[in-house]
């Protein structure tokens, strides 16, 4: 993350001022001077450009600015807590806590973590965040000793992680999106509507229904930037769960992947068989399986949602499933090889609604069963979004309930 993170020991003492009201009753606790913790909090105050307390006679008062970014700064602590608790359990070390252990922690070390497991490789690693080798290494075994198990392991292929090691990293970027949200809260109080919005997008998303949200998103928003990432699904939600990304749009998932994701259906979209126009097929008043099952296809991978309506297709009719395939997720792709071949597919009709309208594409007359697909947003199960992420995910239900009901 190319975000600046706020040393976590100063996260902690901003905690302790804001329980305790008072930078003398939070002294003792955090084992630090008055002074040191003074210097702390101006610290932060100057990192996030606002006032986080408001001083008087009779002590310290968090500010609005202040009551936002606690509540950011306790969740990013405990995620890190739980995963310390996960990481000493997996790496065999019973002897330490993870409180104690979080009070030794610091941000060099941690990001040290996050890059290494990320890269593969110390000296990308260093590059990544801006380092020195030297640095990087220090921080990582600093940290490798400190916790007490071994979080990196040298191969052929390069550095791998250990178990314990991957569940602090998860916990670390997730509890690191969560400061980032809380300084991108203290910005929108100040009017400051600056920061970054992370989208996982899936084929059929990017053809109208993102679109269309990051359009009226930037007229109220102008200066948020928007990262729209494209990938494969099993790829996008590993960056989600993983905190590299806000939310998932695409096609939703059943049963469920993983137990920390929440979805939230926002339209479906009927499956249509599509050719070329000019396709033997295009011209018959009526067309059976048997007899699309003479020519080749261009389809989904393994694993995606319409791969399986495909060969559920021929298996529910007691055929066999198609052997002459291209596998691919690519639109254009897709629409390539339809074009020049007598290829079929089977896609949303939502995806290619533009192909569909100008006669680029024709689908097929043969009407499948049960071959809805379920759009909509992933999101993590405890992730709380920021007024501005929560406005993004309202423009994408307005604009798929216009989808569903025919408006768009």
């Amino acid at each position: 993350m190319s975000v600046e993170i706020p040393n976590i020991r100063h996260l902690r003492v901003f905690l302790e001022v804001v329980d305790c009201r008072s930078i003398s009753r939070a002294a003792p606790r955090v084992f630090l001077s008055q002074p040191a913790i003074t210097q702390a909090i101006a610290k932060l105050e100057n990192t996030l450009q606002t006032q986080l307390f408001l001083r008087g006679n009779d002590g310290m008062f968090v500010s609005d600015s202040g009551k936002v970014f606690a509540l950011r700064v306790r969740r990013a602590l405990e995620l890190i807590s739980s995963g310390l608790k996960s990481a000493l359990s997996l790496g065999g070390n019973r002897e330490t806590t993870a409180i104690r252990l979080l009070q030794g922690l610091t941000t060099t070390g941690l990001r040290a973590l996050v890059a290494v497991s990320e890269a593969k490789n110390f000296s990308v690693a260093s590059r990544n965040i801006g380092i020195s080798q030297s640095s990087l290494h220090r921080a990582a075994r600093d940290l490798e000793a400190m916790l007490g198990f071994i979080l990196f392991e040298k191969t052929s292929t390069g550095i791998i992680t250990s178990k314990a090691a991957r569940v602090l990293v998860k916990a670390t970027k997730l509890a690191f999106s969560e400061v980032v949200q809380g300084r991108d809260e203290v910005n929108s109080i100040h009017r400051r509507e600056i920061g970054r919005l992370v989208v996982g997008s899936m084929p059929l998303a990017r053809t109208s229904l993102l679109p269309n949200a990051i359009n009226k998103f930037n007229q109220t928003f102008p200066d948020i930037n928007i990262s729209v990432e494209d990938g494969i699904y099993d790829d996008l939600l590993n960056h989600l769960r993983q905190g590299d990304i806000d939310i998932l749009l695409g096609a939703l998932r059943f049963p469920l992947p993983a137990d920390d994701i929440l979805q939230q259906e926002l339209f479906c979209s009927p499956i249509s068989i599509v050719a070329r126009p000019g396709h033997p097929l295009c011209r018959l008043a009526s067309i059976s399986l048997q007899q699309m099952q003479q020519f080749p296809w261009v389809i989904p991978r393994e694993g995606a949602p319409t791969r399986a309506i495909f060969q559920a297709a021929f298996r529910d009719a007691q055929l066999v499933v198609p052997s002459r395939i291209v596998e691919s997720g690519s639109q254009v792709l897709i629409r390539s090889l339809l074009l020049d071949s007598d290829r079929l597919t089977m896609i949303s009709e939502h995806q290619i609604q533009h192909e569909l309208d100008l006669g680029i594409l024709q689908a097929l007359n043969y009407s499948l069963e049960h071959a809805d697909r379920p759009i909509g947003i992933t999101m993590r199960r405890h992730w709380m979004p920021t007024k501005t992420q929560r406005y993004f995910i309202e423009l994408l239900e307005e604009h798929g309930l216009a989808m569903a009901t025919g408006n768009s």
